[in-house]
């Protein structure tokens, strides 16, 4: 899926949501509101991760070796849990994993170098606008951890990745469905750079992953 697919689809989610908060403000009061403080949502979501890493590899003295790196989308279901601290202030944190390929390409060159396996938690402080009816849109900020495991090197090369932290923006709405259930959409840049060296130090790259975190779901408030 390319970056402009991906932003396109997001446009299109948040267009949705925002002609869905119309008729849904209209319902009676059993259906779905904004939550408040000390109330949580539970979210089950359908996620693309989209790297947008196009960095260079480098030989051990540091020069340009006409290769870059490429890495691949990634399709998962994640859990997020949302708690509710004041009527305007919630706390995010999210589960899953992904795992993708890293190719190097250039010139007639397009091989895959290494196949991994990423855990990335992400946590962020989320600032609610709208505190009555049945669409809570949000904004937010926080931080993510990146940790590769299942590592299998591809096609002869030896690849060490590092783990880090980075951070995140994000942005997104539940909208009432019936009941405690809603439906979620959401959208997040995550900024996270990783040192990967090939074959010893041979080669190495500064690989700046910045992936887009695009999901839709479907949540239970308690």
């Amino acid at each position: 899926m390319s970056l402009t697919v991906l932003r396109t689809s997001a446009a299109s989610l948040v267009a949705v949501a925002a002609l869905a908060a119309v008729p849904a403000s209209a319902q009676t009061s059993d259906t779905w509101t904004a939550p408040r403080a000390g109330e949580l949502i539970v979210t089950g979501r359908a996620t693309v991760v989209a790297p947008t890493t196009e960095d260079r590899v480098l030989t051990a003295a540091g020069a340009d070796s006409g290769l870059r790196v490429d890495v691949s989308d990634a399709y998962m279901p994640t859990l997020s849990f949302t708690y509710f601290l004041t009527d305007n202030i919630a706390i995010e944190a999210i589960l899953g994993a992904t795992q993708h390929e890293i190719r190097a390409i250039g010139g007639t060159t397009n091989v895959a170098v290494h196949e991994t396996w990423v855990l990335p938690p992400v946590i962020t402080l989320q600032y609610r606008p709208i505190t009555t009816g049945s669409f809570s849109s949000y904004i937010g900020a926080g931080i993510n951890g990146m940790i590769f495991f299942e590592g299998q090197n591809q096609s002869g090369f030896d690849v060490e990745l590092e783990n880090g932290v980075g951070y995140a923006l994000q942005a997104g709405a539940d909208i009432g469905i019936s009941g405690p259930w809603s439906a979620n959409i959401d959208v997040k840049k995550v900024f996270f750079n990783t040192n990967a060296e090939i074959n010893g130090g041979t080669l190495r790259s500064s690989v700046d992953l910045d992936p887009w975190v695009i999901s839709i779901g479907v949540g239970r408030k308690f």
